[in-house]
């Protein structure tokens, strides 16, 4: 469409050009006649015509020559010659209209003359201009007769007619390239399009299918987009395989303590709550049961908090240097018959971008588990140091029990506890760990263990660090974030 818009544009462009050029041509003509004609003082007459377009001024009374040679003698003028082309035509006329030279037969009379007028003329077989002038007299002003010259137009007809072919030539192919080239451009950029709709109706179909887009060899946006939805898609399975695994390990591990309360209470309503001893043992045990149940659901929420922190703390920043020295010091306090030996390489604020309760969660869990597998050597190393990929890296060291090689890689699992019975003696619910990996990773950080059985663990955390400027620049959003939210409950709370 923009080709033949384009195409109309320059056809009627270059039409204007062509029939421009015409008429100057014909207002050319028929002034150089005028001023060939009005030396003559009286009426026009052919004697007086004739000899003046030939160029060669009557003496005393010219002879009038014949038509035929009039008319092959009249052009011998160099500029009539040149005006007078196959398709003009000159007739001159007295002041009474009447034909006194006709150059080439025309269809055209002579109508009205107010001036130098060129019109386009449409009759019969005539398609042109017709240009008419008055001619009057230099010498005493009165009209002497009238010029009028035709132009058929043949040679601006023939170059139109060639134009319209061409441009109707080049319009359908412009056409049929565009179909195919469409056609190709469609076809490349509706089959990912039709791939994204069959994997939505497969996963509307089946939830948990694991289909997934065929990844697109191309660097567009389409292939970002198959990219993006793949990635939603593994979430999407990712948090369906979390559920199904939450349900699981709760119906799981609350089905002991409700089994062992169960037959506490059972025990009390037959017998036992007569029995002072039984019953202080049977309260006893409950509230163990119970208070294990409040932890393992506490530690269950902080797991699936740990999967929201980019959308809740998404301008979070944190100095890992201040706060791993806080949490040392703290274990310090709690646990003096150990040592706590902390290898600070830092010496200066890093900033991670984290929510500072978070990476103390994270400390604590690892030096909780580092005292808790602790054995005959009460020692416990902390270091802090850069690593070699713009990030800070802490490690927690102790000298314990160790992990077989077949539990570590399964250590960050739900639940999962090395020693059953030692982790339920410790007071474990296999999640710590399980928490500590969300966390980390959710701040786009790694966690990982290095251990051999009987000579203790190593976990090192490594997390991505910013400049000192970029984490002043998050901190005044989160303030100004906080303090809009403040805002907006202060409204609700008065407009309730």
């Amino acid at each position: 469409m923009t080709f033949v818009t384009f195409s109309m544009i320059l056809y009627g462009a270059m039409r204007q050009i062509l029939v421009n050029q015409e008429r100057r041509t014909v207002t050319d003509t028929l002034n150089t006649v005028v001023q060939r004609l009005s030396p003559v003082s009286g009426d026009l007459t052919m004697a007086q015509v004739v000899p003046r377009l030939e160029g060669a001024m009557p003496s005393g009374q010219a002879s009038i020559p014949a038509p035929s040679e009039s008319q092959n003698r009249i052009f011998s003028d160099s500029v009539i010659q040149k005006l007078a082309q196959a398709d003009v035509s000159v007739s001159v006329f007295s002041p009474d209209r009447t034909n006194i030279f006709q150059s080439r037969d025309t269809p055209i009379t002579l109508g009205k003359v107010h001036g130098v007028e060129v019109q386009e003329a449409n009759i019969d077989d005539f398609h042109g201009l017709v240009g008419t002038a008055p001619i009057y007299s230099a010498t005493s002003s009165d009209l002497i007769g009238y010029v009028q010259v035709t132009d058929k137009l043949t040679a601006f007809h023939a170059t139109m007619h060639e134009i319209t072919l061409l441009i109707m030539g080049l319009s359908f192919a412009a056409i049929l390239i565009s179909i195919l080239i469409g056609y190709a451009l469609a076809t490349r950029f509706l089959k990912p399009i039709k791939l994204i709709t069959n994997a939505i109706d497969v996963v509307n179909e089946e939830p948990q299918s694991t289909v997934r887009i065929p990844a697109l060899k191309r660097n567009d946006e389409l292939g970002d987009l198959v990219l993006e939805f793949n990635g939603m898609l593994d979430r999407i399975q990712r948090y369906i395989d979390q559920q199904g695994e939450f349900v699981q390990d709760v119906s799981h591990e609350l089905r002991t303590p409700v089994a062992i309360l169960e037959g506490h209470l059972q025990l009390l309503n037959r017998w036992g709550k007569d029995d002072p001893e039984v019953l202080a043992e049977s309260l006893t045990a409950s509230l163990q049961e119970v208070t294990r149940m409040k932890s393992l659901i506490q530690e269950m929420l902080d797991l699936t908090r740990a999967d929201q922190v980019d959308i809740q703390f998404p301008n979070a920043v944190v100095d890992v240097h201040q706060t791993v020295q806080q949490v040392v010091g703290d274990f310090r306090m709690i646990h003096p018959e150990f040592t706590f030996t902390l290898d600070d390489d830092l010496e200066q604020k890093t900033f991670v971008r984290m929510y500072r309760n978070h990476l103390e969660q994270v400390m604590i869990i690892l030096l909780d588990n580092a005292v808790k597998y602790s054995t005959d050597r009460k020692e416990i190393h902390v270091s802090m140091a850069e690593n070699s990929v713009s990030g800070v890296a802490v490690a927690v060291q102790d000298f314990g029990e160790g992990i077989a090689e077949a539990d570590r890689r399964r250590v960050f699992n739900r639940f999962y506890r090395v020693d059953k019975a030692r982790s339920r003696e410790k007071g474990g619910n296999g999640l710590g760990l399980s928490i500590a990996q969300q966390l980390v990773e959710s701040y786009h950080g790694q966690i990982e263990v290095d251990s051999a059985l009987g000579h203790g663990s190593i976990f090192r955390i490594d997390l991505p660090t910013i400049t000192e400027a970029k984490a002043q620049a998050l901190a005044a959003q989160e303030t100004t974030k906080r303090a809009e939210a403040g805002k907006t409950d202060t409204h609700i709370k008065s407009n309730l």
